[in-house]
């Protein structure tokens, strides 16, 4: 929220900078300038064009805050500033403002995707093939069966993965490959207990209640939501000493493979 805000009064505060820093004198030869009506129509067309401009960006910035906005009251808003209305609040009191809406939008956010995820864990656990590791907590469906070594706590198994939340389609499955140690601390809970038992050559489709994942970590609409993975083990350990270059088909060691998501951690 800070940074949109921030934004927002870095784009005003270019104007101010340009109307208050004074035009210094160039010395240079005599120029031939364009007749004044045709530099009048050229200026107001530029004017007109930065114009919508402004309202485009700021209108992009106002999408990111994460609340459906009352369109006429940040009109209001706008003229009243550049009115210089009398009543008006300090910038601070204002993104004090902005930010006490999101709160309230995130909690409603919050409880609502809570409510979303629990309904779909207690239908879906009578669903064919559907296994609980924990209860209403943690589900998994095996959609290949493996015939490989089985993962286990120790284990660094490359994997290849997708992830989604629950409003959200998965995408084609994906063809990278990235290296997970399971001995690390970082690793989402439930990511970890869905991996562990997998053989090598399965493919599970898992599903995670927030407890088990993010709950209410980060303001943004999956807050509270079900993270549902498909999992494919293409190798049940591979060894830091075994160079990760010297594997069949190199996988790719990616330390970030948490952010499967714009600005979301998903694994680590």
């Amino acid at each position: 929220m800070n940074r949109t805000i921030v934004s927002i009064l870095c784009l005003v505060s270019a104007f101010t900078f340009a109307e208050e820093t004074a035009i210094l004198p160039i010395e240079t030869a005599k120029v031939e300038t364009a007749p004044a009506d045709l530099i009048d129509a050229s200026t107001s067309q530029k004017v007109l064009e930065a114009s919508e401009a402004i309202g485009v960006l700021m209108a992009k910035s106002i999408q990111t805050l994460g609340i459906s906005c009352d369109t006429d009251k940040i009109v209001q808003g706008f003229k009243d500033a550049l009115q210089g209305h009398e009543k008006l609040k300090s910038e601070m009191e204002y993104v004090e403002i902005i930010a006490h809406a999101q709160e309230a939008v995130f909690k409603e956010m919050a409880i609502e995707n809570l409510k979303k995820t629990e309904e779909f864990l207690s239908q879906n656990k009578s669903a064919d093939g559907i296994k609980e590791l924990e209860t209403s907590k943690l589900q998994y469906k095996i959609e290949k069966e493996g015939s490989g070594p089985v993962v286990d706590e120790n284990c660094a198994p490359i994997i290849r993965y997708t992830a989604k939340f629950l409003d959200e389609a998965i995408e084609e499955p994906s063809k990278d490959e990235s290296r997970i140690n399971l001995r690390e601390d970082e690793l989402i809970v439930g990511f970890k207990k869905a991996l562990i038992g997998m053989k090598e050559g399965e493919k599970r489709t898992v599903y995670i209640h927030p407890d088990l994942a993010f709950k209410t970590k980060d303001y943004n609409r999956h807050t509270n939501s079900l993270l549902t993975f498909e999992i494919e083990v293409v190798k049940a350990d591979a060894p830091a000493e075994q160079p990760i270059e010297t594997l069949p088909n190199t996988p790719k060691v990616n330390p970030e493979v948490a952010f499967p998501f714009d600005d979301t951690k998903v694994v680590r």
